[in-house]
């Protein structure tokens, strides 16, 4: 019947699915406030929270899924697919292995819920997939390599679905593929590989929350003022950069309000993210020797025509522009199960 529960834990809430093949039949956020995280110092301190959140959710509506799919997260680099969760990978999850982050929680989550249910458990494309080329591993110094954390469960889905509204064989396809969110990825995707991506921790667009790369020698005099503490300087990066640091706001709707109404201050700082947005899509389109089917802008802040506006306008001139608006997370976990349920496609096992 292929009945597969969905999980995506996220900063301030986990977002639950039903999916009937690739329909949902029941939805739902359980929204954390801030009030109940703050008790938790670290991410790993709310597994039970959130676990409980969900099993109450679940006994509300009776579900019995044949198939768990959770949001993978910081694991070791991987190819892009779909893998059977297993304890190494809930292990090096519990570890923080490239860094803590709320997605790292899922595959966790998802494991104790298949075994109370009998059935098995899924990732898809974890934050940690690696399909660089040898030439983009280079960073300037032998030691700090370029590492591959982007967007991949979206990036990999966006590139199907565009490979398949334009009638182009996947493993013939070449997009350059921007996911905009609380982090921003721009990807060159190549025969439905992600061969080149902006680390979203701290390199290429500011975002709603993260500063994206920095200057650094600027940033190594703050590192040494005595003023900061490591904590606070990688809280700046990730979490309070961006808008939020320049607008006090993360809300792109509050900030288009904010212009409508004549803030020359807001509109400027919301097209200097469109501005590098624009500029990070034509250094990838390099990687591509400029040869793109397309450009993809997806992701939530692909939502706002003002900002989808202002980045087209500069790179237009490279491919045509597609918009895909919203994260597409959910749908892309459910249909990638769906297909191992089906026996289109073999999970692999995650060493």
């Amino acid at each position: 019947m292929n009945i597969v529960l969905v999980i995506n834990p996220g900063s301030t809430s986990t977002k639950l699915a039903v999916y009937h093949n690739t329909q949902v039949v029941a939805a739902h956020t359980v929204i954390h406030d801030a009030d109940s995280l703050r008790q938790y110092k670290h991410i790993w301190d709310q597994y039970t929270f959130r676990l409980d959140a969900i099993r109450s959710w679940l006994q509300s509506h009776t579900i019995r899924p044949d198939a768990i799919a959770a949001m993978g997260g910081l694991l070791k680099p991987v190819s892009g697919g779909i893998y059977r969760v297993n304890d190494t990978m809930v292990r090096d999850a519990r570890n923080n292995f490239q860094g803590e982050h709320p997605s790292n929680l899922g595959c966790a989550l998802a494991s104790d819920l298949a075994e109370e249910f009998g059935c098995d458990a899924y990732i898809v494309d974890p934050v940690s997939v690696d399909e660089f080329e040898p030439l983009a591993r280079y960073s300037g110094h032998p030691l700090i390599e370029r590492r591959t954390l982007s967007h991949a469960l979206n990036i990999h889905a966006t590139a199907r679905r565009a490979a398949d509204e334009r009638n182009i064989p996947l493993q013939k396809s070449s997009f350059i593929i921007a996911h905009l969110g609380g982090g921003i990825s721009v990807a060159p995707v190549h025969g439905g590989r992600i061969i080149d991506v902006n680390d979203a921790s701290g390199d290429g667009p500011f975002s709603p929350n993260r500063t994206g790369g920095l200057p650094l020698q600027p940033f190594i005099s703050l590192c040494f003022s005595g003023k900061y503490t490591e904590h606070d300087l990688r809280t700046m990066v990730m979490g309070k950069g961006g808008l939020i640091a320049y607008l006090e706001t993360v809300s792109a709707e509050e900030i288009e309000k904010r212009i409508a109404e004549g803030d020359i201050k807001a509109k400027e700082i919301f097209e200097a993210m469109a501005y590098q947005i624009a500029k990070e899509i034509g250094a990838m389109a390099t990687v591509l020797h400029g040869n793109a089917d397309a450009i993809v802008l997806t992701g939530g802040l692909a939502g706002s025509q003002l900002l989808t506006g202002w980045v087209t306008e500069r790179v237009k001139f490279i491919a045509d522009v597609i918009i895909y608006p919203g994260e597409n997370e959910m749908d892309a976990l459910a249909s990638a199960v769906k297909r191992v349920l089906d026996g289109t496609e073999t999970a692999k096992e995650y060493e």
